[in-house]
């Protein structure tokens, strides 16, 4: 049960933002009021929501106890009783949810970053196709994908690929994405049928802004080169490519894209803030708790969380033991969301045991 008080406290700061916000305020406390008012509307509907079905069950209750009430009119209101008996855990989780402490980046953009791993050449397809899966998923939410930087793969697909994902919650629902997924396939390169078996890594940071990370000039080494395309052919005549290296932390971020310096430059410190704020994120989070990386949500890049099985058309996340036998609708990008909101189920359950055992 959520205390009362909790639930009072939370009304009366609603109300008392909806008073403020209408008196004459500066544009900046305004922002900043109308952000903490459309964060509490969600929570204040279940709260009120909550409460309305408290009071029809006290009302209901009164009825049944009434030895005045006739046999018709009791059968109805403990019939209505047994059914919002059963609605009331529901609703009081559903709010259990909506209080659980915020990740700060959820709402917030995200460097999207997926490399080939063990397999060669098939890794590189392999690693085409998730980008391809991300893609659409992100059409599919309205979200825009802008590539930062690629080098492509031999026979197709991608070594390396990293782009920015900008939309509303895209680091909330694609965090879940970080980790090694691995691929069972017979491979186009083959021509024994064999089964063969490879891997990519994603990594999903959150996008940071200049506030979020303190970068300090004198940290940073930059070197400048001549861009180059596949076979080392030069594709710029001027030294426009950046290689920045973070020197604390020996962090390197290399961007060849844009024919511009200053563009590939401002492109390698956005990659470059994400990683260093994503690696602050880490730092506070082992801090917080140690069994952080056993969490659903942990983002532990070095952890095989997901298997694509092209020949029985099986995906299954390792995480939380769920077998979907839809893979062509998952690395489609349409049925991503099968997989990943039982994934946020899974972490918010996980957070809610967790603040029960601390409470």
């Amino acid at each position: 049960m959520i205390p009362q008080q909790k639930l009072d406290r939370l009304i009366d700061r609603y109300e008392a933002i909806q008073a403020e916000m209408s008196s004459d305020l500066d544009p900046e406390a305004f922002v900043k009021l109308s952000k903490e008012y459309a964060e509490l509307t969600p929570v204040v509907e279940a709260v009120r929501a909550l409460l309305a079905m408290q009071e029809e069950i006290s009302d209901l209750e009164t009825l049944v106890e009434d030895p005045e009430t006739d046999k018709e009119m009791l059968e109805m209101a403990r019939e209505e009783l047994h059914e919002l008996g059963e609605a009331l855990p529901v609703k009081e989780r559903e709010l259990q949810i909506l209080l659980l402490p915020k990740d700060e980046a959820d709402d917030r953009s995200a460097i999207l970053e997926v490399r080939a791993g063990t397999g060669g050449d098939e890794a590189s397809l392999f690693a085409g196709d998730l980008f391809r899966m991300y893609q659409r998923y992100a059409d599919v939410h309205g979200w825009k994908v802008e590539i930062m930087s690629a080098s492509d793969g031999e026979m197709g697909g991608y070594k390396e690929i990293i782009a920015n994902v900008t939309g509303a919650g895209v680091f909330r629902r694609l965090k879940y994405e970080s980790g090694v997924h691995r691929v069972q396939r017979v491979p186009e390169t083959e021509s024994g049928g064999r089964i063969h078996t490879s891997a990519a890594t994603v990594a999903v940071l959150p996008e940071a802004e200049e506030v979020d990370v303190q970068i300090d000039e004198k940290d940073l080494r930059i070197d400048v080169f001549r861009a180059s395309g596949p076979g080392g052919q030069s594709v710029n005549t001027t030294d426009s490519a950046v290689r920045i290296t973070h020197l604390p932390t020996g962090i390197v971020v290399s961007q060849q894209d844009e024919k511009s310096q200053h563009k590939n430059k401002a492109k390698a410190m956005k990659v470059l803030r994400a990683r260093l704020y994503e690696a602050e994120r880490e730092r506070l989070d082992s801090e917080r708790s140690a069994d952080r990386k056993s969490q659903v949500g942990s983002g532990d890049r070095s952890e095989r969380i997901r298997t694509y099985n092209f020949p029985q058309g099986r995906v299954t996340d390792h995480r939380i033991n769920l077998t979907l036998y839809k893979l062509d609708r998952v690395i489609a990008g349409d049925g991503l969301d099968d997989v990943i909101d039982p994934l946020i189920a899974e972490d918010q359950a996980s957070r809610l045991a967790a603040l029960g055992e601390a409470g």
